[in-house]
């Protein structure tokens, strides 16, 4: 009951945006809420290229690597300075050997990684230009030796973590809303874009959600997760391990709920980088341009894409009333994310800062996978854009959570 009170409720405000659309310059726009601006204003753009700088200082965070531990535990004693409390999902990754390449396919035999689950299609169909993609796995591309001196341990299998912490809600802490980003990497960079901007963005809104004077109605769940560049590993042992705890109470009469039932999911995965299409040569210009934008993306062939769209709407119209620089587009091809365990579940939605399956994947974004995925690639209009997407999900958690600031 409470997911179609989640859909009719997100439902209306689709309705109440599509009619805003089409009534023309009469109908004012949806007024901000005084609690949730004064949030939102709590967003820096100095703190939050801070905590990505912070993040880099860990290289490119490779899974299964020493470097990868170290950021999980800088993440949480971050999270814990903000007072969220923290806990972890503990899992395995021991993936299967890589199947033999065919004779003749590219090189005769070898290897070629495969990847440790299914991951999801539906990402639209390419138009235009395309530039160059891949994953860089050559550390001599890497120019600048300290970089590649921190990135030079390989990863092994095994035993995994990540960490979240959890903002209870005051009225009802049985129901939550999950943020999640990735914190690992690869690529011989920083991994700054992929995924530092996501982790930093979901970073700084643990850290507003927790200030003393802040209430919320509902629970929100702040998730990093790991193993995103192996399949999406670390999202779906959280899944995994946690979806049938959802709405127990336990102990039974404590009012607390471990694993409160889900009522959304946003996911943020590459947060800086819009400076358009590629040339005919395959390059991309150095500037942000004028019209970047915050992609906010739903699955169209997933189950919960009714809810899911719904979900998108409310973040595109919180977008309209509290991102300060860069408007939000709303599209159907959500792919290739943490959120993709989730969408056949809940209503999942992620934000990017280019559609994924057709622009990522056409080689937008020069740096993704790249040696040039660090900190000083990127301008304050790019750090903007990642601030402005945290705008957006900062105001539309806020007030679906019932968010108010203690006067």
């Amino acid at each position: 009951m409470r997911l179609i009170a989640l859909t009719t409720f997100l439902g209306g405000a689709l309705l109440a945006s599509s009619a805003l659309a089409q009534s023309g310059p009469t109908v004012p726009p949806p007024e901000p809420v005084a609690d949730v601006t004064q949030l939102v204003s709590r967003l820096d753009l100095e703190r939050y290229k801070a905590t990505i700088k912070g993040l880099t200082e860990f290289g490119d965070r490779r899974q299964g690597t020493e470097r990868n531990r170290k950021a999980v535990d800088w993440i949480e004693a971050q999270l814990k300075s903000y007072g969220c409390p923290t806990e972890r999902i503990k899992y395995e990754f021991n993936p299967p050997p890589p199947a033999p390449r065919p004779a003749g396919a590219g090189g005769g035999g070898g290897q070629r990684p495969q990847p440790a689950v299914p991951r999801t299609q539906g990402g639209g169909r390419p138009r235009g230009n395309r530039g160059p993609t891949g994953v860089n796995n050559d550390p001599m591309k890497q120019p600048d030796e300290k970089i590649r001196a921190i990135n030079m341990e390989p990863a092994t299998n095994g035993p995994r973590e990540e960490v979240y912490c959890t903002k209870v809600g005051t009225k009802y802490p049985n129901e939550m809303y999950i943020i999640g980003a990735h914190m690992d990497g690869h690529g011989w960079g920083q991994a700054a874009n992929d995924d530092g901007s996501g982790t930093a963005l979901v970073m700084e809104l643990a850290r507003v959600f927790s200030m003393p004077d802040v209430q919320t109605e509902r629970t929100i769940r702040f998730a990093l997760w790991n193993n995103e560049e192996t399949g999406l590993n670390g999202a779906y042992a959280y899944v995994a391990q946690r979806q049938a705890l959802q709405g127990k109470e336990d102990p039974p009469g404590s009012g607390r709920y471990p694993e409160p039932k889900w009522l959304g999911m946003i996911q943020h995965d590459m947060m800086l980088f819009d400076h358009g299409a590629p040339r005919a040569d395959g390059t991309v210009s150095p500037e942000q341009r004028p019209e970047a934008d915050v992609n906010i993306e739903f699955q169209s062939t997933a189950k919960m894409a009714a809810g899911a769209q719904a979900l998108a709407w409310k973040l595109h119209e919180a977008n309209e009333k509290y991102a300060t620089d860069y408007p939000a587009q709303v599209g159907p091809h959500m792919t290739n994310t943490d959120s993709t365990p989730f969408m056949d579940i809940i209503p999942a939605v992620s934000l990017r800062e280019n559609e994924r399956g057709t622009q990522v994947g056409s080689g937008w974004d020069p740096h993704w996978h790249q040696p040039t995925d660090v900190f000083t690639t990127f301008s304050d209009k790019d750090f903007r854009l990642g601030l402005n997407a945290g705008q957006t999900t900062l105001g539309a958690v806020a007030e679906l959570a019932g968010a108010t600031v203690k006067k």
